[in-house]
């Protein structure tokens, strides 16, 4: 009798124990292609600018800046080599432009007033710039290189205003409105800046 007993049993407990070996092996495995990950994003708007400027022109611009700062009476100065490029961007602000800058001098004739042309934005392009050489930094070389990249941003605002580029959007500006407009309205148009009675001429190229 209990010879029958085991021999009825045995094969059971060998399915249960090959079961149980199975389900540790097998599900994990299965399982680990169906891991669910739940993702959370909280955007969170920052900011909202109305853009109504009309950029023009584009003037870029590769220098070598060398800045050099005091430290201290007893050393050296620091200083650093920077080889730089940088854009500066004319546009004209159409926000500006109301009713009253619309004129209509007889039936064919529209005379629009824009508002200054003005730099839009200026700034280093990391990218295409980098560290020449650096020279007694005390181990303030990310300072440095910062403080050398802030005045050459500026350098390359005043750089572009001694190149023209207000004028020459002033320039561009006339280019490309005055014939958008007058395709849109079938009339001549005459532009002038709210400052001056006609658009400077074109700088030399040099």
């Amino acid at each position: 009798m209990l010879r029958y007993l085991f021999k009825r049993f045995i094969p059971w407990a060998i399915l249960i124990i090959a079961a149980l070996f199975l389900y540790w092996k097998i599900v994990p495995y299965f399982m680990a292609g169906k891991e669910k990950v739940k993702l959370t994003h909280h955007t969170i708007l920052d900011k909202i600018d109305d853009l109504g400027n009309l950029e023009l022109v584009r003037y870029n611009f590769k220098d070598v800046v060398e800045y050099e700062k005091e430290v201290s009476q007893w050393l050296p100065n620091s200083s650093s080599v920077l080889i730089v490029a940088g854009e500066a961007v004319g546009c004209i602000d159409l926000r500006q432009v109301t009713a009253q800058d619309i004129t209509f001098t007889n039936d064919s004739v529209i005379t629009v007033k824009l508002p200054e042309p003005e730099i839009c934005y200026f700034k280093v392009d990391h990218d295409k710039s980098k560290v020449f050489a650096l020279r007694n930094t005390y181990f303030q070389d990310a300072t440095l290189v910062d403080e050398g990249y802030k005045f050459a941003e500026k350098h390359i605002r005043k750089s572009a205003l001694d190149s023209g580029i207000l004028q020459q959007t002033a320039v561009n500006a006339d280019k490309i409105l005055k014939p958008l407009l007058e395709s849109l309205t079938g009339k001549q148009v005459i532009l002038e800046h709210k400052h001056t009675t006609q658009a400077p001429p074109v700088l030399p190229k040099r």
